[in-house]
């Protein structure tokens, strides 16, 4: 559901962004703080499920959004910038996954409030994006270079016809079936190879925290390269010896695989990176952006599934490690295409 949410929103991220981008961004977060308010008081399962679609809409357009605002507002730091702010998405979802539950317990076991909390935080992040969108309205006169759009004077090729927006979306795609992957079936893996749920649980956490610092490091230096294509290769190595050490012997060394697959997780920032690099211009970060990263959603959608699939069939982790490791070869090859010294636009 998110990915559907991510994916089919993002494509209408460009044409919101018309209405001022930073509004838009204001009114996303507006959305997330409702879907996330509401939902817990939902009397049904449909209605829990639409109000739950509303503020993965809310973040969908901000996915889209937030490579732009970069661009525009530190275009001399896009690495740094990107890396910050998908440090403080891994903060937020490390948090979130740790003290949800404690935090339920504390009001009395109420489940409702322990996910009802967290609309508090997009609630938080409303009034600073209504300000910088008044503060651009009244700079900005209009101006049809630096208003809230960047209209080119030239026409724009579609992005369908340009390979290296195909190798984003490829890469993008592949990364966060990995990441899903991961997030779905990590701690069965380690289950299933005898250790204790909380030494999985563990083990799972590794892969979420270690993203925290190596996002942002990570996304910086790749930013102040011209070329990120060893980046993206080295990064999907990390993530071929993570899948090998699982199939070999998963009990073995469990925190050198899970550190290892925490390393190739950083390759959603540096995705993130390369769409603000390859842009020519705001206007293009803005298509690059919804282009790589609806496309790449869709993509992700069957491989846990599939995983899942292969488990049940095969009755161990083998074949579905076998199968995450061959999708890691074409991730590897687009990320080192996506990411030569190439801009669209």
């Amino acid at each position: 559901m998110p990915a559907v949410c991510f994916a089919l929103i993002g494509f209408a991220a460009p044409w919101l962004a018309s209405r001022g981008r930073d509004t838009v961004i204001a009114a996303s977060m507006a959305a997330v703080a409702v879907g996330l308010m509401v939902r817990p008081l939902a009397a049904g399962g449909a209605l829990f499920a639409a109000l739950s679609a509303l503020a993965l809409a809310g973040i969908a357009v901000a996915n889209v959004l937030l490579p732009v605002v970069v661009k525009q507002r530190f275009p001399e730091r896009v690495g740094a910038m990107t890396g910050l702010y998908s440090m403080a998405l891994n903060v937020g979802a490390s948090t979130a996954a740790a003290t949800t539950v404690p935090l339920a317990r504390w009001f009395g076991g109420d489940w409702r409030i322990g996910l009802g909390a967290w609309a508090l935080l997009a609630a938080v992040a409303v009034p600073p994006w209504l300000v910088l969108a008044r503060r651009r309205a009244g700079s900005v006169s209009g101006s049809p270079a630096t208003g809230p759009t960047v209209r080119g004077s030239v026409s724009r090729a579609p992005l369908t016809r340009s390979p290296t927006a195909w190798a984003l979306a490829l890469y993008f795609g592949l990364q966060a079936t990995a990441a899903y992957i991961i997030i779905g079936w990590l701690p069965q893996i380690y289950r299933d190879a005898g250790l204790p749920p909380e030494t999985a649980g563990l083990l799972f956490a590794v892969t979420s925290v270690l993203g925290i610092p190596l996002s942002f490091v990570l996304a910086a230096v790749a930013g102040r390269l011209r070329d990120q294509s060893a980046v993206a290769v080295v990064i999907g190595l990390f993530g071929l010896a993570g899948y090998g050490g699982l199939w070999a012997a998963p009990a073995a060394a469990p925190w050198v695989w899970a550190g290892l697959l925490g390393v190739a997780n950083c390759s959603f920032p540096l995705v993130l990176t390369m769409i603000g690099l390859r842009g020519r211009d705001s206007e293009t970060v803005i298509r690059l952006s919804a282009f790589a990263q609806s496309t790449g959603y869709l993509l992700s959608i069957p491989g846990p599934f599939l995983v899942g699939a292969l488990y049940e069939h095969s009755g161990n982790w083998r074949a579905p490690l076998v199968f995450m490791a061959l999708l890691m070869l074409p991730q590897l090859a687009a990320g080192a295409f996506a990411g030569r010294d190439r801009q669209v636009g």
